[in-house]
């Protein structure tokens, strides 16, 4: 059965035009999302802890901040943007005593409702609008004109109309114009996970560090090993992206198609297709989630143990004095530190 994908001509914008609108949180995802339903008219405020260092750029860019309790209060579709790890204290703290019967529950990720950490009453509504990009992207696409693909998910439909306020939510910050895919929480937050996990951050990230490593170990200049590890990772996932993998193959040499094509699987092996099987797995039963609740509840001395390594490897260094001698990669662009907060 094909896969059901909604744009602009399934979204009824006046469904939320009378709508107050909370967002909480104001990083990554939160500030595109409140300055994208803001320019799209919608009745939109930001809720945030006292004392929040985000408070001042989401003033500045002429949006109304509450605390977090009053913004749910004062709201009638309270999107979630905070990290995962912190959503079920807010939930508990401040989100439960202000919610009422016929509001809207929304989340950018399933994580928490998922796996059940978050159990919101039955007589609201509970949906997810999950940008697929970052919210730099998910900003500037807007501004340009365009959007960034979303996928909708509908997990309580107190007032049969769920689903088609979360495509005019979609709508307000440019999801429709790209296409919004139908889903579950369930399928978002286990192939978001996978997919962060074995490929797009954990597998590429591994993959350019060691190959990185095999070059400078074997006597090459480290600046030649950035280039041919990470710099160019860029142009063949854009050909990917513009094309797919067939328009990338006919793109590059046949040296190098070649290359890919025999070398490739000696890389990714039946062995590593094991160990993806064995972390999908991980992730399915909650063992993962799990795992990183106790992580956080624990002050996570691991992952700072990991993300301080990750920090001082070497290729950073090399990579960051190669990338001051091309300012034109990011010539134009703001960095997301500068417009968003924690």
């Amino acid at each position: 059965m094909p896969a059901t994908v909604y744009y602009d001509d399934a979204a009824n914008s006046a469904l939320i035009a009378d709508k107050r609108v909370a967002i909480l949180g104001y990083g990554s995802q939160g500030h595109a999302h409140a300055l994208n339903l803001k320019e799209s008219g919608v009745d939109v405020i930001v809720g945030l802890r006292e004392g929040s260092s985000s408070k001042a750029k989401a003033e500045s860019a002429g949006l109304t901040v509450m605390n977090t309790g009053a913004a749910v209060a004062a709201a009638d579709i309270i999107m979630v943007l905070l990290p995962d790890t912190e959503q079920k204290k807010v939930y508990d703290d401040d989100i439960a005593p202000n919610l009422a019967a016929g509001k809207s529950l929304a989340f950018a990720h399933g994580f928490n409702i998922h796996f059940g950490r978050i159990k919101p009453p039955a007589d609201i509504d509970v949906w997810m609008i999950a940008p697929k990009g970052p919210g730099h992207l998910v900003r500037r696409t807007y501004e340009e004109g365009g959007g960034v693909p979303c996928l909708v998910a509908v997990a309580q439909d107190a007032t049969s109309k769920a689903k088609d306020v979360a495509l005019a939510y979609a709508q307000a910050i440019g999801g429709t114009r790209a296409g919004v895919l139908d889903t579950t929480f369930q399928e978002e937050t286990e192939t978001d996970l996978f997919g962060e996990q074995v490929v797009l951050c954990g597998g590429l990230v591994e993959l350019i560090k060691n190959g990185y490593e095999t070059l400078v170990e074997a006597g090459y200049q480290p600046e030649s090993a950035y280039f041919e590890t990470l710099h160019e990772v860029k142009l063949i996932v854009d050909l990917i992206y513009e094309g797919g993998i067939t328009a990338m193959h006919y793109s590059i040499s046949d040296t190098a198609e070649y290359g890919d094509l025999t070398r490739g699987p000696r890389v990714v092996t039946q062995d590593t297709k094991a160990e993806m099987k064995k972390i999908l797995g991980e992730i399915q039963s909650g063992e993962f989630a799990k795992e990183w609740v106790a992580e956080n509840e624990n002050g996570r001395p691991n992952f700072n143990r990991l993300r301080q390594e990750a920090i001082d490897h070497p290729i950073e260094k090399v990579g960051a004095e190669l990338r001051a001698m091309m300012p034109w990669i990011s010539a134009g662009r703001k960095r997301v530190q500068d417009v968003s907060g924690g």
